[in-house]
Formats: C-alpha cells, sequence, structure tokens
C-alpha cells in the first residue's frame, strides 16, 4: 500500500473519474447487501446526475494511479425522482435537504479512518452553502436471515449511530436492480438516515 492520496472534485470537473467510481459502485455493491449485478454502461449514465450540478462532490482516495474509494453528495433537489419522492410526500422541505450518495472503499483499505473522513468532507461542504439544514443518506434492507448474508457480516448501524446519524424507519424508497442470483430486475426498500447538521 502506497501513501494514500486523496482528491475532491465539484461539479463538471467529476466527468474526470466517472469510470473507476463506475468501477468501484460494481465492485463494492456486488457484495452483500446490495448484491448488485451492475453495468459499466448503466453506471456511467446514474453518475451523470453529479456531473449535472454545480454543488455536488466526489470525494475520493488514491493508492498510486488506482482509485480505491470515494464518496459522493448531491442536493436533493438535483437527485433522482425515485430517492426525492418519499421526501416530497411527507412535504419534507427537499431544498433545505443534502443527499449524500454512495460510501465506496475497497476493502484492504478499510479500518484506516477513511469512512469517518468520507462523512467529515460531505457534511463540511453541505455545511458550506449555508442553506442545508439536514443530510440524509439511505442504506438497503436486507432480512435478518438473507441465505445470501456472510457469517461475518457486521451492518454500519453502529458506525452511523456514533456520526450522529437517526434511522428514520418511515421514510424509505424503492429502487430497482438485478441481484447477483436474479434474471431479471426487482424493487428493493431502502431506509434513509438523517442528521442535522
Amino acid at each position: 500500500m502506497n501513501e494514500l492520496k486523496y482528491k475532491k472534485y465539484t461539479g463538471r470537473t467529476i466527468e474526470e473519474i466517472l469510470s473507476p467510481i463506475a468501477d468501484l459502485r460494481i465492485t463494492i455493491f456486488r457484495d452483500f447487501p446490495y448484491l448488485y449485478e451492475g453495468t459499466h454502461e448503466y453506471e456511467m449514465h446514474y453518475l451523470q446526475t453529479y456531473v449535472n450540478s454545480e454543488k455536488a462532490m466526489a470525494f475520493t482516495v488514491w493508492d498510486g494511479n488506482q482509485m480505491v474509494g470515494a464518496c459522493t453528495c448531491i442536493p436533493l433537489a438535483e437527485e433522482t425522482e425515485d430517492v426525492q419522492k418519499p421526501f416530497i410526500e411527507k412535504d419534507l422541505p427537499v431544498e433545505t435537504i443534502f443527499y449524500f450518495g454512495e460510501s465506496l472503499l475497497m476493502k484492504p483499505y478499510r479500518g484506516l479512518g477513511i469512512g469517518h473522513r468520507f462523512f467529515d468532507e460531505r457534511e463540511q461542504h453541505s455545511a458550506s452553502f449555508q442553506t442545508y439544514s439536514d443530510t440524509y443518506f439511505c442504506s438497503v434492507i436486507r432480512h435478518e436471515n438473507h441465505p445470501l448474508k456472510p457469517d461475518d457480516c457486521y451492518p454500519n448501524d453502529v458506525f452511523w449511530t456514533k456520526r450522529n446519524y437517526k434511522k428514520v424507519p418511515d421514510l424509505t424508497c424503492r429502487m430497482s436492480w438485478k441481484d447477483i442470483e436474479e434474471k431479471e430486475e426487482s424493487y428493493k426498500e431502502l431506509v434513509f438516515w438523517h442528521k442535522s447538521l
């Protein structure tokens, strides 16, 4: 492992790193609990949402020339409809919320404090505009006895709680993707976590 380097990208500059972020999403989200069977083509299209937002940010970690971690955030008002929908339905003020997208980190680099750095950077970026009062992210809901759940799998709930995030059980969204053992896409339910800035 070389000395790790960190780099922040915003708005249009995120386009420079779409491909390695797409690769990270496909690799990391293939594991439990997402079990995501991704394609590079879809990922490049999905990630364009961040490029199109001037206020979006991607914070990245590099080992030499290889991206080994990345996280993203974007104003909720500029996120996709499926993420915005539950907030609109509950009359929550979309325009004051910053949404945290993916947190991606290759396994050899976990446990080094990078997860905390991801949240620090996104919270600082969100607060810098002085117009956002809350942050949210979501996580997929999987059954405790899911057949593909590894024995050494521990949820991130404790880590998120230590960061002062609180699960909002009645605030959920649905997203469709193909699990690694599915023949077709199916809808999954994801629950939101919240923190005031």
